[in-house]
């Protein structure tokens, strides 16, 4: 019998279910169960559930206690196989793709599912979405053909099972949850912003500084307000365009050092203060709703919660249970790695394969020792900076990385000519012309504290960004650094769900669990006693996910671990 089976929940609790052949198309009668649980924990030899989403079947089979290895998502495939095929922003529901498949009108997607604070899953998703199991295999058997189209058939077959693999680890994360420890959240908010007034008001160290601000101006100063305060500076004869942390620095007036210092603490108050934290923290778990593949290039998004940008001082709260560890791993220069496997340069390959630091390594290339100036270059080839210091350092890249350089550079002049611009596997990025995205932000350097600059989870779900028609000639450069900046870091992204998927393999006989992943990190959550062997599965996964994405190459994708009981102690 097939190990591929296709699964259709029912509105009763049930299932409808039906073994699949090489094809696609079912290889034996449709059996119907009277518990969807049950149907998949008595049928252990199914390698792989083909269904509608996983996240409408995994957070009832999670709570049920039956672990699937594997699965196929349909709405997933659906949007990996419509942006190869130019046609990014199309319906992506299954509902959308049987009606294409059969020549009929095609409904719009509903709408998306969004998060309840401190729900146990939020990734609700209405029985209206449902088709019956026919349908969906329908749907099914015309993917696999469409995967044979693609322009490198193997890869994106590859890209769609990470794609799912990945959902059955966010899955897993929601339902596990952060450790959070409220009472030491309290206590950092308590030392940092002083009491809290009746009525919600600032707390006192905020109104403290804020008076402060207003006394440096000497009147009345709404700090929290960017206009008042570009206007209080511009009264105070200094023309400053914008509040921003880099640009006050370079001004000098005593409002500067209160001003700077209100800011951090207000974002901190506004984004995790007491409210935040009485709204997502429940019986000592943060679950923010983690969905893969939220934006175009494959990086994860949160359903709320601000979880991808956490501040160093309230990781504090993050803290392992009593005789658990936090096992904390990071990516080391994943970027230039990357680019290393994705571009086949040898040299970079080279030193991208050894066991010292990569930007040193470069820097006695290319730069006379100068690591700085190795990764300014770097990263400046990947990112697109290109003018003044930037057009210099990556002058001296290319003469002695021209294939990295030429692979990142071609991918920009397609990206300003509005053609597709694809990853490694085949994630593609839309032509200008193409639908809205969901990629603003997502070409911003990572800040120095390790958070990821404010992207497309802030405020519940990403933003609408489109390229739209007349994109290409107004801002043909800009999206040329996106699509320089895209083939790096979406190859990243879907080398990291293939980490992930290693990662949740090696650790399913374990006690440990996932709990958290950012772009080049992840944390699982483990008792003592198994720290070790995360911290060597971490390394065994990465490795393995290196050859599956990338093929055989000298790149290694090694991690920085560190076993902490809190968050706050590994960096």
């Amino acid at each position: 019998m097939t190990g591929r089976w296709a699964l259709a929940p029912a509105e009763d609790g049930g299932a409808n279910i039906a073994p699949l052949g090489p094809d696609g198309l079912p290889a034996g009668p449709v059996l119907r169960e009277a518990d969807l649980a049950e149907a998949v924990r008595s049928r252990p030899e199914v390698t792989r559930w083909v269904w509608r989403s996983t996240a409408e079947v995994a957070p009832r089979l999670i709570e049920a206690g039956v672990h699937v290895e594997r699965c196929y998502d349909i709405e997933g495939a659906e949007t990996l196989l419509l942006g190869h095929e130019g046609r990014y922003g199309a319906p992506r529901s299954a509902a959308a793709a049987l009606a294409r498949l059969r020549g009929g009108p095609v409904p719009p997607d509903p709408p998306q599912p969004t998060a309840t604070p401190g729900a146990q899953s939020p990734l609700f998703e209405p029985p209206a979405a449902r088709l019956p199991l026919e349908d969906l295999i329908a749907v099914y058997a015309e993917q696999q053909r469409r995967h044979e189209r693609a322009e490198h058939p193997e890869r994106m077959r590859l890209l769609t099972a990470a794609e799912s693999a990945g959902m059955l680890v966010a899955a897993d994360m929601n339902h596990a949850g952060l450790p959070w420890r409220a009472d030491v959240h309290r206590q950092v908010l308590h030392e940092l912003l002083g009491e809290r007034y009746a009525g919600g008001g600032e707390p006192r160290r905020l109104a403290e500084l804020a008076d402060e601000v207003s006394a440096a101006f000497g009147h009345r100063v709404r700090p929290e307000l960017p206009a008042d305060v570009v206007k209080a500076f511009a009264r105070a004869g200094i023309k400053v365009r914008s509040t921003r942390r880099w640009e006050l620095q370079t001004v000098d007036h005593p409002a500067v050092q209160p001003l700077l210092e209100y800011k951090k603490l207000y974002r901190i108050w506004v984004a995790h203060g007491w409210s935040w934290l009485q709204d997502w923290v429940r019986e000592g778990r943060f679950r923010p709703g983690f969905q893969a593949g939220g934006t175009v290039s494959g990086r994860w998004v949160t359903n709320g919660g601000g979880a991808l940008q956490i501040p160093r001082v309230i990781r504090r709260a993050v803290v392992a249970d009593p005789g658990w560890r936090l096992v904390v791993a990071d990516a080391d220069q994943m970027e230039p790695r990357v680019l290393a496997a994705i571009s086949r340069d040898p040299g970079l390959m080279e030193v991208a394969g050894r066991d010292t630091d990569l930007y040193q390594a470069v820097s006695d290339r290319a730069f006379s020792g100068d690591r700085a100036q190795a990764k300014l270059a770097v990263l400046g080839a990947v990112y697109g900076q290109t003018s003044g210091d930037g057009l210099k350092n990556l002058a001296a890249l290319r003469r002695r990385f021209p294939h990295a350089v030429a692979y990142v550079d071609e991918a920009a002049r397609a990206g300003e000519e509005g053609r597709l611009v694809r990853t490694w596997l085949g994630r593609t990025c839309p032509p200008a012309s193409g639908a809205a995205d969901d990629v603003a932000e997502e070409a911003g350097l990572p800040q120095e504290d390790g958070t990821e600059p404010a992207g497309p989870e802030q405020g519940g779900r990403s933003a609408d960004h489109g390229w739209g028609p007349g994109y290409a000639s107004a801002d043909a450069r800009a999206r040329g650094r996106f699509a320089r900046n895209f083939v790096v870091q979406g190859s990243a992204a879907d080398w990291a769900l293939l980490l992930l998927a290693a990662l949740r393999r090696a650790c399913r006989d374990l006690a440990a669990e996932l709990v958290f992943f950012q772009h080049d990190e992840v944390i699982v959550h483990c008792p003592e006693e198994e720290a070790d062997t995360v911290v060597a599965a971490i390394r065994q996964a990465a490795e393995l996910a290196g050859r599956l994405t990338f093929g055989e190459t000298p790149v290694r994708f090694p991690f920085t671990t560190a076993v902490v009981e809190c968050y706050a102690d590994a960096k």
